[in-house]
């Protein structure tokens, strides 16, 4: 099938539109036309270079949802014009992991970068008008107008989901919701900071809300992420990391927050840091932002490491399984328990996504979609 999509040829680079052309479906694999993608930082990171992938062209995107337009042959589970979120980390339901329940740390991700089939980095589902391969960025590539995958990849949604909102479900919503309330495992009466409130910020300030977090204090330079991240449930705002630290301390007696989440646009060290610096004894650091893949090392006290048990995790995709915490998440939007359509500042048409990406680095955008 033709298909049209944002590739990047090389990193630095930017995103160009061409014509794909679109496997059919084999075995275990469905073949989708989009309907909505968000525009998540992560693919920015790959444009920088900050991301590398394993071939180029690669179709960006990762972060979506469409409707099943046919299924492979011998495929279980899906129909066309059943609808689907994306997961943006592949769940087999049998490696170690997704047996454990933690579906986000798969090991069919070992080839999220190639952005090959799960089980052969040589084959890929997309391919220029000459032949050329085309990488599927997370193994998705929701930038573009139809795009195969694995069903290890896409979650099915009831018939009236909003798929222009739901597409958040794929990224956003996860990571940041899950940065609070998996990772960070945010208590009733605890102070929150969090870093950063972009499109995972603001989620993870509604993870701590719902988590029962007495003091959800949002970190921006930006004043209308900061404005939003209050109209979301924040109970405080400031412009920077050092006046959170102080009014946390002001809330809890000197001691400091109980959980700094770090959702910053690019991160480095000092983030950490300064999320590190910012928590009590035995408080939490969840780092959950993304930046250049070479840079190492965290300047944080060896010693206050030891004596006060401070802890720093990583957390990548909220450490959510997608399959029950995708349907989790939109379950809650549909009672209006989550706030999925305030985070969506701006919607583009596919030829505007290098404006849209200005458009967050400018700070205008709390969630930029690609409606197709």
């Amino acid at each position: 099938m033709r298909s049209r999509g944002a590739v990047l040829r090389h990193a630095p680079g930017k995103f160009e539109i061409v014509d794909l052309e679109v496997d059919d479906p084999r075995q275990n694999e469905i073949r989708v036309k989009m309907v909505a993608s968000g525009l998540c930082h992560s693919d920015d990171h790959m444009a920088t270079g900050d991301l590398p992938v394993a071939l180029y062209p690669v179709c960006g995107g990762h972060e979506g949802a469409g409707i099943v337009e046919s299924v492979g042959p011998h495929t279980t589970g899906f129909v066309p014009g059943d609808k689907v979120v994306f997961s943006f980390l592949p769940a087999c339901g049998k490696c170690r992991w997704c047996s454990t329940g933690h579906q986000n740390l798969c090991d069919l991700g070992a080839l999220a970068l190639v952005g090959s089939r799960w089980d052969d980095p040589t084959s890929f589902r997309l391919k220029l008008d000459d032949g050329t391969p085309v990488a599927q960025a997370l193994g998705i590539s929701t930038f573009s107008e139809y795009t195969t995958v694995s069903v290890d990849s896409a979650i099915k949604v009831p018939a009236d989901t909003p798929l222009e909102r739901a597409c958040l479900l794929g990224c956003a919503a996860g990571t940041g919701w899950g940065s609070a309330v998996n990772t960070g495992e945010v208590k009733p009466g605890d102070t929150v900071i969090i870093m950063g409130v972009g499109g995972i910020g603001s989620m993870a300030v509604q993870g701590a809300v719902h988590a029962g977090a007495a003091q959800v204090i949002a970190v921006d330079p930006v004043a209308f992420k900061r404005e939003t991240a209050e109209a979301l449930g924040a109970t405080h705002s400031v412009p920077s990391i050092d006046a959170a630290t102080e009014l946390a301390q002001s809330f809890t007696n000197g001691q400091g927050a109980d959980v700094a989440i770090v959702t910053v646009g690019v991160i480095h060290g000092e983030h950490v840091a300064q999320a590190f610096a910012s928590v009590r004894k035995q408080g939490t650091v969840v780092v959950t932002a993304l930046g250049n893949v070479t840079e190492v090392g965290i300047p944080v006290p060896l010693l206050e490491l030891v004596l006060f048990e401070k802890k720093i995790k990583g957390s990548l995709f909220g450490s959510s399984s997608p399959n029950a915490d995708i349907p989790r998440l939109l379950g809650l939007y549909q009672s209006g328990m989550l706030r999925l359509d305030e985070l969506i500042t701006t919607e583009y048409g596919l030829d505007d996504i290098s404006r849209g990406y200005e458009d967050m680095h400018a700070g205008t955008n709390i969630r930029g979609v690609i409606r197709f």
